[in-house]
């Protein structure tokens, strides 16, 4: 199996990509990219076997709803709301408010945050991917898969914040001290120098992560009520068990190719 992580950001200056296979008990970063372009990342996506991308996948229901109803001129407020309640579900998707409530971590808001000129370079890699034929489901059941690398590591006991910037370099290089504590099995080789230096290229390392996963069924899915929703805005995948089940699971359920 090979997975790809990407950490995207709206320009490939600021883009990572990451691949890792997966021999048998073990994991290699056999190639890492700093300054990945539109399409650097769809020939990635296209021979993975599961693509982990950390970017939002969809803007919530509501606030699609909200911005078609005021270009009309029709906006209502629901009744027995005001304020931060109604706002709430304009600005996080379904799946950013069940990462709240599992993890405590609330991501950036698609709708009210600068990360939207992310999602819209994102939505177009994913329309790409389909048409090319790999196969895309928002709620990650598919080719690709939406991840969270803060989340990732907070529930693999890892740290999960203050390493991005320049300026936070030694804690950027702690978090690879530990990674590789809890992940043995798993070989930075050449590219450890980079992953000290680019919180980039650490979050694409840890989206691979979750991409493998996601690929083996370790990690939360909707549920029934939630499944039209993490459809059309996305899903974050969580991972479900410690980083050691990576390498102890055999293949599950990948993107077919």
């Amino acid at each position: 199996m090979v997975t790809v992580g990407v950490d995207l950001a709206a320009e490939a200056v600021r883009t990572a990509v990451a691949w890792i296979d997966w021999p048998a008990g073990r994991a290699r970063l056999a190639r890492m990219v700093a300054g990945a372009d539109d399409a650097l990342i769809v020939e990635a996506a296209m021979a993975a076997d599961k693509v982990g991308i950390d970017c939002p996948f969809g803007w919530p229901d509501r606030f699609v709803d909200f911005v078609t109803a005021h270009r009309t001129g029709h906006v209502q407020v629901p009744p027995g709301l005001a304020g931060r309640a109604w706002r709430r579900d304009l600005a996080l998707r379904v799946t950013d408010q069940v990462v709240h409530q599992q993890t405590g971590l609330t991501p950036l808001s698609v709708s009210a945050d600068r990360i939207a000129h992310a999602t819209m370079r994102c939505a177009a890699l994913l329309a790409e991917l389909a048409r090319r034929g790999r196969p895309v489901d928002r709620r990650g059941t598919g080719a690709v898969v939406e991840v969270y690398p803060a989340a990732c590591l907070k529930q693999w006991g890892l740290p999960y914040r203050g390493y991005k910037r320049t300026a936070n370099l030694a804690e950027l290089g702690r978090l690879v001290d530990r990674l590789q504590e809890a992940a043995p099995w798993l070989d930075l080789g050449e590219h450890e120098p980079l992953c000290r230096t680019s919180d980039h290229a650490t979050d694409a390392v840890v989206s691979a992560l979750a991409a493998r996963a996601a690929a083996l069924g370790l990690v939360t899915v909707p549920t029934e009520e939630q499944a039209g929703a993490g459809g059309t805005e996305g899903w974050i995948a969580l991972p479900t068990t410690p980083l050691a089940r990576l390498v102890t699971d055999g293949p599950a359920v990948t993107g077919s190719k």
